[in-house]
């Protein structure tokens, strides 16, 4: 996963993998980054999806990023870094970080 927001997606999408037929013997998340979508209590990332045991890079602030394969309108992408596009930048269409 490149980012994990709310968490809606693997709430849904982690029993389906890990149920049925499939029945892994484990099954891990791997994201570059988790959104902080409140208070840190004890520096745990609130969000709808447990992480404690998977694999997370950074966790960052409830804000636009862009950068390292994340875009917005097809743009900045290709950025070495991680970057935050500010309220101007996105109401002028991507134009300004």
């Amino acid at each position: 996963e490149d980012i994990v927001y709310t968490g809606h997606t693997l709430s849904a999408l982690l029993p389906q993998i890990t149920t049925h037929e499939r029945k892994p013997k484990s099954c891990s998340v791997c994201t570059m980054l988790v959104k902080r979508l409140g208070e840190e209590e004890h520096g745990k990332v609130t969000a709808n999806v447990d992480l404690e045991d998977n694999f997370v890079g950074f966790s960052i602030p409830n804000e636009f990023v862009v950068g390292m394969g994340l875009d917005y309108n097809e743009m900045y992408r290709d950025l070495m870094d991680i970057w935050i596009l500010n309220k101007q930048g996105i109401l002028n269409g991507g134009y300004g970080l």
